[in-house]
């Protein structure tokens, strides 16, 4: 695979897109399923596919790593799936899709800037000018105007928690990134998870509502939003995300990565019907140039 020109960054792209259509299925089953309930629920689904995914690839031969890779890989699921989640549904259920999405543009900078200080990655000035565009154009797509019906303190408390869990989740990338080029991408797909799904465990074990919150994915309605959603943001997505991790540069992959906040609006119009303006398709070309910059700059 790795004689494929450019590997990394269509694996990195096509996660965008994946991660758009599991967010159009998740906010259809949000609309049932609490957000921890839904975050635990989705995690656990993909932890039980990976096993008979990992035994058709690798014949469930036990990962050839070391301890602390191990409670590294484990470390890097509880940053970037149990607690990165966990604080971005607290922020969107603050803040709403619009304005998290902008928060949400933390992340490639974050990553980048991690990428530079702990691995020692150098991006091209044409990359750079990429890496800017796509945050551009996020920013452009996802623009909200007139936010009134939202105090400033519920915002400022919203957008907190948004670049906490930006933080987050970029730590548990960039710890786990040179694990990736030494170790089984399935392995370590399914080490992470356990992770996320260890420290969401404690996290209901602290919540005094944690049985009204497990009840709530016995709503029938919503259940296959919840399961599609599930497969595809969490199975099909996190695979080819960490792909994309393994075989290019963090930096790289994670501005890729961030264009799934314009494709989530390409989407919503096309299967949800929502209204797609002048200004959100400004947002897509200048992605789509960026995402050229980023690729084969």
């Amino acid at each position: 695979m790795h004689s494929i020109p450019h590997l990394g960054e269509i694996f990195a792209l096509s996660t965008a897109l994946i991660w758009a259509f599991a967010v159009i299925l998740f906010k259809k089953s949000g609309e049932t399923a609490h957000p921890v309930a839904l975050n635990l629920f989705k995690n656990v689904l993909a932890a039980v596919l990976l096993v008979p995914t990992i035994y058709l690839f690798n014949g469930m031969e036990a990962a050839s790593t070391q301890p602390k890779d191990i409670w590294i890989m484990l470390l890097s699921g509880a940053l970037g799936i149990g607690i990165a989640d966990t604080l971005f549904f607290m922020s969107l259920n603050r803040l709403g899709a619009a304005l998290s999405s902008i928060v949400d543009c933390l992340y490639s900078p974050m990553v980048i800037g991690l990428a530079m200080i702990w691995l020692g990655e150098v991006l091209s000035l044409w990359q750079i000018a990429g890496v800017l565009l796509i945050i551009m154009a996020v920013f452009e797509a996802t623009h909200m105007k007139h936010a009134d019906h939202v105090t400033r303190g519920r915002i400022w408390m919203g957008v907190l928690w948004g670049a906490l869990a930006m933080a987050s989740n970029a730590i548990g990338v960039v710890i786990v990134k040179p694990l990736l080029e030494v170790s089984s991408l399935l392995w370590v797909t399914e080490i992470r998870l356990i992770g996320g799904i260890a420290t969401l465990l404690v996290i209901l074990a602290l919540n005094r509502n944690r049985v009204p919150i497990l009840k709530s994915l016995l709503i029938q309605r919503g259940w296959g939003y919840l399961l599609g959603g599930s497969f595809t943001g969490a199975y099909l997505a996190m695979i080819v995300w960490l792909a994309g991790m393994k075989y290019t540069q963090a930096s790289q992959a994670s501005a890729l990565n961030q264009t799934s906040n314009v494709f989530v609006f390409v989407f919503a119009w096309l299967f949800l019907k929502e209204r797609m303006t002048a200004q959100r398709i400004i947002g897509i070309g200048l992605a789509i140039i960026g995402v050229y910059l980023v690729m084969f700059g």
